[in-house]
């Protein structure tokens, strides 16, 4: 949670940004230009207008493909447009490398904080996607959640994780109807399996801690890869327009309205259908209407939201 309140804090002035230009009038030579993206690129947002040139977030296709997921760590491309000198009609366009402004980033205390985990790529296993992201075990296999030494179901079992726990006698009010999940933090992602660690003894954090049973079932606690098809995880503020998901892990990238499980946008309220894979503070999720994209900021709150 800690590190989640200095995300959010960080990123409060981006936020506001964001929502502004959401709100903003599009330039007129957008509507144009969307014909000259390239085969294999969705149009975000057209950022920047410098004279007869426009500047124009495309990101690829596959940013929200599991199989392919986009890294916020990866070198990224704009659409640079050539515009008719009144400014308002794309003539002709050409994919560049970007540069800046960069809305993710403006923020110095945001820029920190992805340098910080680019960093910590050198301690993770080779072709790990660092990430940073609260979350919890689904499985309700009464003999646990293996971890493994590798991402594969043939790699060592390390350990695992306690399925659904519900204290026999005078658990708390607050106890999910299922049962406490397990809760661990996802430090790393690659190939359908999350690098996780610290993992918790199901409902320990939110049970009287001299009720707590001493037997009750204890987790793995190191670190070792679980299937991405058995985490879950709550929305968090990661101050980022709310009510829909971004095509790629990135504040500039299109957006789409989702659902939450009982109808109405989107927000910190509930979490996604599924947790497909992560980058940096962003989770790539299925909404519960179906809507596959990135969300900034992922929590394992289990009794309020993570706002």
């Amino acid at each position: 949670m800690r590190a989640l309140r200095l995300v959010a804090a960080a990123i409060l002035c981006v936020a506001t940004q964001a929502a502004a230009r959401a709100d903003d009038t599009e330039p007129a030579w957008r509507a144009s230009a969307l014909a000259l993206v390239p085969a294999g690129y969705v149009a975000g947002e057209a950022y920047r207008t410098d004279g007869s040139t426009g500047y124009f977030a495309v990101y690829p296709m596959t940013s929200n493909d599991p199989k392919e997921p986009a890294s916020v760590f990866a070198a990224r491309q704009a659409l640079v447009v050539t515009l008719t000198p009144d400014g308002k009609r794309a003539v002709s366009a050409e994919l560049k490398p970007r540069t800046a402004p960069d809305p993710d980033n403006d923020d110095t205390d945001l820029a920190k904080l992805h340098a910080d985990l680019a960093a910590k790529r050198a301690t993770l296993p080779e072709g790990t996607d660092p990430c940073d992201l609260g979350a919890w075990s689904i499985d309700k296999d009464p003999n646990g959640l293996n971890v493994r030494a590798e991402p594969s179901v043939k790699a060592r079992v390390l350990g695992t994780l306690p399925p659904p726990y519900r204290l026999k006698l005078g658990g708390s009010e607050n106890t999910p109807d299922g049962g406490w999940l397990t809760e661990f933090r996802i430090i790393g992602f690659r190939d359908g399996w999350f690098l996780i660690e610290g993992a918790k003894p199901p409902g320990k954090d939110y049970e009287d801690e001299k009720r707590y049973p001493p037997n009750a079932p204890k987790p793995y606690a190191g670190r070792g890869w679980v299937a991405s098809s058995k985490v879950g995880a709550a929305y968090a503020n990661g101050g980022t327009r709310m009510g829909g998901l971004f095509q790629a892990p990135f504040v500039d990238a299109r957006w789409m309205p989702a659902q939450r499980e009982l109808g109405g946008a989107i927000d910190t309220d509930g979490g996604p259908k599924r947790l497909l894979a992560c980058s940096g503070f962003w989770g790539l999720v299925e909404s519960q209407d179906g809507v596959r994209g990135w969300w900034r900021g992922l929590c394992s709150n289990q009794v309020t939201n993570c706002s």
